[in-house]
């Protein structure tokens, strides 16, 4: 078991990167609550590792504060939250800055992506951390991905609320490091979901969108194994795609570079 952690909370559980990381805590031996707008999926998860499901909209703060309150009521503290639930719709017609999705109709992706991509955390972090400081500590894990530190190509929404979960996570481990709080977040390239469209328990590992697969596609299960690794290890940034290191720094120390290598591989991608 993970060092002081007897529950843990995961959103976004009933699919992809949530459920393995659901039943990666499980086999850690730590009790495991299932939160997932799909409700019947998070039912299913929880049933097959004697868990609880809970239906919730991350990007309503009431619902996610009553999911906290109900948690700790009735199933004792939360001494691990994992924020990974995340939306994506690929830019629309008119560009980066286009209302509309590409890929998923949605009414303003933008406003989507920043209640579930950016306030979700917000709204954990802020009824966890008093919490966790009174009861001496506590770890919250934030699911970003490398868009947030390099950028998705064809997804301006996606990429700027991913970029924003990193800078939060970066100021709640500044601002309550010291206090206990224990944080992390995980910045994965491409992930065998249904983001980039491969289904649940397919065994293909082919996909992908805007050239986010040219450094391969992981498993779910190999993601939630860094993760695991990663809250053990006590790292704050947590990289499954080791590569994206590199890029980090390439970008950091040459930005205008950077900006036309991107413009480079995004001509690519549209001319094929």
């Amino acid at each position: 078991m993970i060092e002081n952690v007897r529950t843990a909370v995961v959103t976004g559980g009933g699919h992809g990167i949530g459920r393995a990381i659901c039943r990666r805590l499980s086999k850690e031996g730590i009790s495991v609550v299932v939160a997932d707008l799909d409700d019947s999926a998070a039912q299913s998860v929880a049933k097959e590792l004697d868990g609880r499901a809970f239906a919730v909209d991350v990007g309503d703060e009431q619902q996610l504060s009553g999911l906290i309150t109900t948690v700790e009521n009735e199933i004792g503290p939360i001494d691990l939250f994992v924020s990974n639930a995340g939306v994506g719709y690929g830019d629309g017609s008119a560009g980066a800055a286009s209302k509309e999705g590409g890929l998923n109709p949605t009414d303003d992706r933008w406003e989507s992506c920043w209640r579930v991509n950016v306030m979700a955390h917000v709204y954990a972090a802020r009824e966890l951390v008093p919490r966790m400081i009174e009861r001496g500590g506590g770890h919250l894990v934030n699911i970003a991905s490398a868009a947030g530190l390099l950028s998705q190509i064809g997804d301006a929404a996606y990429s700027a609320t991913k970029h924003a979960a990193v800078a939060f996570a970066e100021s709640i481990a500044i601002t309550h490091g010291e206090e206990g709080i224990h944080v992390a977040v995980v910045c994965p390239q491409a992930v065998a979901t249904r983001m980039i469209g491969i289904a649940d328990d397919s065994d293909s590992m082919e996909g992908g969108f805007g050239g986010n697969d040219v450094d391969g596609i992981l498993a779910p299960e190999q993601v939630a194994d860094c993760i695991v690794e990663g809250i053990r290890d006590g790292r704050f940034l947590i990289l499954p795609h080791q590569q994206v290191s590199e890029y980090f720094r390439r970008k950091a120390s040459d930005y205008d570079r950077w900006i036309s290598g991107m413009q480079r591989f995004r001509r690519n991608l549209t001319e094929q």
